[in-house]
């Protein structure tokens, strides 16, 4: 229990699992404008203006640099040229030979471009934010003043914030940043996936996070959500070895994923390229191969041997090792340029995954053909799934397509509601179903996974979702067929006996995840997980539902 003489502790959800403490440092604010300046040397001041503009793209080209995940570097490039912009650069003179000071021409300079992107609609107003982004460098550096983003005090640290921007993370030292703290985020924000990937204790949606005083010194719990304040450094020293000891013992644990009783649970890993199979180290194999980052910020679709020969990477380094590969998912949510899509209203219950197929047909056939190539020049054992899909209809019209391509395994994921609740009729047509808890949980309580404040809805504990997963386990077992989740939910090492009890047979998560989940099933025997299964059914609420269980 807390010491009497500390403050109240702060809660929020827990996502990634582990304890660590220590000083709390808060990434560095956007600097507020001041008043206008009075401008004596327009020239000079234009020229600082631009400076300003010029060091932003240096150090977003630094990032991008010192960066290992293609996809990141990418996104920052693509800043930078935003930000090197002749039209923006020439605004920015402009504004100040009208008399702006700079910090204010970059400003209204930025305003401008900012109101062209939104007017232009789909992918550019998707862009606005990254226009803010580099605004606020700019002012900062025109200020005088850091830019906004990660401290680098060269000792460990507790890292909070509100949430943690993508442009943020490269600069995130694990060496020094110990625990991660977010009053906003959820169980699928950019900041969950990123601590797990780091294998970082995590807190989101703390309230009270941000007001935490630098130099406080606190103690994360990533599994509970709990944040203790003003904790004795001696007994984070010790709460830390204590820890460290754990995740020994567990990483000791080895061999397929099984329950005490010798219940097989295949345990495999989430992966978006051949880069990260050496986080996943001690997978059985893949059950979640992300194809779509092959298709981002492309002017035209892969040809069939780009594709052909990315996936031929991945399987080859698997031989003899399940892949399961998910066609393209994206859409006017995951917008890509090539595929020019019109705007929707709503577009994550729009035109996305395979429901693109009905406009352009021969995403689908090229990809199929540049997998089944890849397939026949290695030796893995390539299974095929779909995202979206919510009717036997479309599951039995991607399975013909799969087979006519001649790959032997075709699945579906359960995304949505529907294909959960009809699970059984899906495997009548499929070979096997992969939930994505991530995007169930999202059309299940029709809380948008971007939002901070919906995200106690978004908790994978939530009973409905879990009766969901229900639904697909009895299912499953009634065809004799294979059922697993890929979300974020089979990462969590108390969560994955109840899947285990819920019915699946296989969990695929980071590789980071894999020695806890194993550890924790091999400490459980079937009966149980099923008698954990049912406790969290039975609770009121995701927080009932994990202290049931815990």
């Amino acid at each position: 229990m807390p010491d009497s003489a500390e403050p109240a502790p702060l809660h929020g959800i827990g996502v990634s699992p582990g304890v660590a403490g220590g000083p709390v440092l808060r990434v560095a604010g956007v600097p507020a404008l001041p008043a206008p300046a009075p401008v004596t040397d327009p020239a000079a001041e234009a020229g600082r203006a631009v400076a300003a503009l010029r060091e932003v793209v240096a150090e977003l080209h630094r990032r991008a640099g010192r960066s290992g995940e293609k996809t990141l570097v990418d996104v920052l490039r693509a800043q930078a040229m935003m930000a090197e912009d002749p039209l923006l650069l020439e605004a920015v003179r402009e504004k100040v030979l009208a008399g702006s000071d700079g910090p204010h021409a970059i400003d209204a300079a930025f305003a401008t471009h900012r109101a062209a992107f939104e007017a232009a609609g789909g992918y550019l107003a998707e862009r606005v934010a990254d226009l803010d982004d580099l605004r606020d460098r700019a002012v900062a550096v025109c200020l005088g003043r850091p830019m906004p983003g990660v401290p680098s005090p060269g000792h460990r640290y507790v890292l909070t914030a509100w949430d943690l921007a993508p442009a943020d993370t490269v600069d995130l030292d694990p060496e020094q940043v110990v625990a991660l703290v977010t009053e906003s985020g959820g169980p699928t924000s950019h900041t969950a996936i990123l601590a797990r990937a780091l294998g970082l204790p995590a807190v989101v949606a703390c309230p009270g996070a941000r007001d935490l005083a630098d130099g406080t010194t606190v103690l994360v719990d990533g599994a509970t959500g709990l944040v203790r304040v003003d904790v004795d450094p001696v007994e984070v020293t010790a709460a830390e070895t204590a820890d460290r000891e754990h995740r020994t013992a567990v990483a000791a644990i080895s061999g397929p994923g099984r329950t005490s009783d010798g219940r097989p649970v295949a345990l495999l890993a989430n992966i978006g390229s051949a880069r990260d199979l050496a986080a996943a180290d001690g997978a059985e194999g893949v059950g979640l191969f992300r194809t779509e980052l092959l298709f981002l910020d492309r002017s035209r679709e892969p040809e069939l041997a780009e594709q052909a020969e990315a996936y031929r990477e991945v399987f080859a380094a698997l031989a003899g090792r399940r892949v399961v590969i998910r066609t393209l998912d994206a859409g006017a949510d995951k917008p890509l340029p090539f595929l020019h899509q019109a705007d929707e209203p709503n577009p994550a219950l729009g035109v996305r995954g395979l429901r693109l197929v009905r406009q352009r047909p021969e995403l689908l056939r090229t990809q199929l053909a540049a997998i089944a190539r890849a397939a026949e020049q290695t030796g893995a054992e390539v299974w095929v799934m779909a995202p979206m899909v919510a009717t036997r209809a479309e599951a039995a019209e991607f399975a013909d397509a799969v087979h006519a391509a001649g790959l032997p395994k075709a699945g579906v994921m359960v995304e949505v509601p529907a294909a959960a609740l009809r699970a059984g009729q899906l495997l009548e047509v499929v070979d096997f179903l992969s939930i994505g808890t991530n995007d169930l949980s999202q059309y299940t309580f029709a809380a948008d996974r971007q939002s901070g404040l919906l995200a106690e809805l978004l908790d994978p504990w939530q009973p409905a979702l879990l009766r969901l997963i229900a639904e697909v386990g009895t299912a499953g077992r009634a065809a004799g067929k294979p059922v697993g989740v890929c979300g974020e939910a089979a990462a969590d090492p108390l969560l994955a006996p109840v899947l285990v009890g819920l019915g699946m047979t296989s969990l695929s998560m980071s590789g980071r995840a894999l020695g806890p989940v194993r550890a924790a099933l091999a400490a459980r025997s079937s009966a149980d997980c099923a008698r954990l299964a049912r406790l969290a059914l039975d609770a009121d609420d995701a927080q009932r539902a994990r202290k049931a269980v815990a």
